[in-house]
């Protein structure tokens, strides 16, 4: 269980204590066909995204994140069988965005591979909250403690990535999902490069606007729109090839990849989806100390199964770039310096090599 003291805004902390109040177990027994069981009711707005005939007998806090109230509804189907679901909150226009967002990215996973993530349900407006309080409702999984074993995770990763297929054929998303409490740039684009040059010029704001200016940061960033882009990801789209948009998951660390304690299926979840050269998927897993998925073997492990885009003698360079972008996110998201200079180092070393 994560404290509320862990929340970095002390309003923030409130706003969530006050919900964690909203959503006690005396106030969240229920039928959904007649809300009559034990006298009470849980918000019928989460009600209404429950299958018809479940019946709610008891919530347990899981405890809070540092933007979400996180909660475990204990249920009955129609059929008397025992059926657990996973309730999030979120305050204000904030908690509305993030968590729209995150429905619209699991729906989207589960619509494309059914096994690898928990069942999405449903997000909306609880009606019941004195202040503006948005909730997210999917199946609950039980984790073990376990690492990810590597080859199903990646197995069911290249899966996804081979077989969704972007409506328009283009690169992005229909919404905004957020990445941590911060929206991603996923407006439709044609083009992997223009895609990701909009995806980091928009990192980078996002930094500035969250943490201010930062020693040569801007500089970097824009060397490398203008010189590290063209010769890095230009030739993905030269001599006839060409770059599949693929349904990635868009935030794969640790915290979000789990593996379920009864049947020991691998599952993701908590995504910030978008359509993307399938490689921006695992440039979250590029080597970081104390991180599991930064081992090195899961890279390893999926490219066994993906293979690597052409031209092969780039990939630790594109692996480089696209990870410089995720750590700037990782830095506007926690005011974090490290993820700053990790971000600095490694756009300074592309620019060293390709900028004679």
């Amino acid at each position: 269980m994560l404290p509320t003291s862990e929340l970095e805004d002390s309003n923030t902390k409130i706003e969530l204590a006050n919900m964690v109040e909203e959503l006690s177990p005396a106030q969240t027994i229920a039928n959904t066909e007649t809300g009559d069981e034990g006298g009470q009711l849980i918000d019928r707005a989460v009600i209404d995204k429950l299958p018809l005939g479940t019946v709610v007998h008891s919530s347990r806090r899981l405890g809070t994140s540092e933007w979400t109230v996180l909660t475990k509804l204990e249920t009955t189907d129609r059929n008397n069988e025992p059926k657990s679901y996973f309730l999030k909150c979120a305050p204000h226009e904030h908690g509305r965005i993030m968590l729209e967002g995150e429905f619209h990215s699991m729906k989207a996973l589960y619509e494309a591979a059914p096994t690898f993530v928990p069942k999405p349900h449903g997000w909306g407006l609880l009606t019941g909250s004195e202040q503006a309080t948005y909730f997210f409702l999917c199946d609950f999984l039980e984790l073990s403690n376990e690492f990810p074993e590597p080859n199903q995770l990646c197995e069911k990763l290249v899966a996804l990535h081979k077989s969704s297929q972007s409506s328009n054929n283009m690169f992005g998303f229909h919404i905004k999902p957020m990445r941590g409490n911060l929206q991603l740039e996923t407006t439709w684009n044609p083009s992997w490069i223009s895609f990701f040059i909009q995806l980091l010029r928009s990192t980078l704001e996002l930094d500035q606007k969250t943490n201010g200016t930062w020693s040569n940061l801007e500089q970097l960033v824009d060397d490398t729109i203008t010189h590290i882009v063209p010769q890095v990801l230009g030739p993905l789209v030269t001599k006839g090839r060409s770059i599949k948009p693929s349904l990635i998951h868009g935030d794969l660390w640790d915290g979000n990849i789990g593996t379920n304690a009864k049947t020991g299926d691998v599952y993701i979840f908590d995504a910030s989806a978008y359509y993307a050269h399938h490689e921006m998927e695992i440039a979250i897993w590029r080597p970081l100390p104390n991180s599991v998925v930064g081992s090195g073997v899961y890279v390893e492990t999926y490219l066994k199964y993906m293979g690597i885009s052409e031209p092969k003698e780039q990939f630790e360079d594109r692996h480089m770039l696209y990870s410089a972008c995720t750590a700037l996110h990782a830095a506007a998201c926690h005011n974090r310096l490290s993820a700053r200079e990790e971000c600095s180092e490694k756009l300074t070393i592309l620019i060293g090599k390709y900028c004679h």
